[in-house]
């Protein structure tokens, strides 16, 4: 999930990645929720979706850049769905912060052969290794933890839709950080897939 995300904002807007991303929270809250809110949320995320990618391909990016960037966040989408899925029943099991620990464990012998070969040249580099170590940390560590213990007392349709601050958040350091403002068609998504959850979020309340 997170190699895809990182291959995805190496090609798409920070904030466009993390909205078209959240498919995945809203199709969870859409197939384990039972009113029609959650449906709804489905059509409307989707319809922001949509916008999102059309903004994208007809944007100054290169078309190979917005594809590769677009079918990555997919990736990543899809990834995340199954994440809550998975990570509530490890949660479920009594031992989430444990198994969470293996599970890394064996991602990291996983993927090793892969990237081994970078090894080197962030060893000789301390200012990188430092930020990468930072990343890990922040992105990996802290969250995974945290959601194994938020995923022990809610449903995984709570838990899909308690990050709906993400996407405002993501465009918001895009737009201050890396000076990558939103235009109008990629803010109208943007509010859409926002609407999408907060509308899953309303009906389970």
């Amino acid at each position: 999930m997170n190699i895809a995300f990182y291959i995805a904002i190496d090609h798409l807007p920070l904030g466009v990645a993390v909205a078209i991303e959240f498919c995945g929270p809203v199709a969870v809250g859409a197939v384990t929720g039972r009113g029609w809110r959650e449906r709804a949320a489905i059509i409307v995320a989707a319809t922001g979706v949509v916008l999102l990618a059309g903004v994208t391909l007809d944007s100054g990016l290169a078309h190979d850049d917005a594809v590769s960037g677009l079918l990555a966040i997919a990736a990543a989408a899809a990834c995340w769905a199954g994440y809550i899925v998975l990570g509530k029943r490890v949660a479920g099991a009594g031992a989430g912060i444990d198994s969470l620990a293996v599970g890394m464990v064996a991602g990291a012998i996983a993927f090793a052969p892969v990237f081994a070969h970078t090894a080197p040249t962030v060893v000789a580099r301390p200012g990188v290794l430092g930020l990468l170590l930072v990343v890990a940390v922040c992105s990996s560590v802290v969250p995974y933890v945290l959601d194994q213990v938020v995923l022990r007392r809610t449903g995984t349709a709570t838990f899909a839709v308690l990050t709906a601050l993400l996407p405002a958040t993501a465009v918001a350091v895009g737009a201050v950080v890396l000076r990558q403002v939103p235009t109008l068609p990629e803010a109208a998504g943007l509010v859409l897939v926002t609407g999408a959850i907060m509308m899953t979020a309303g009906a389970r309340r």
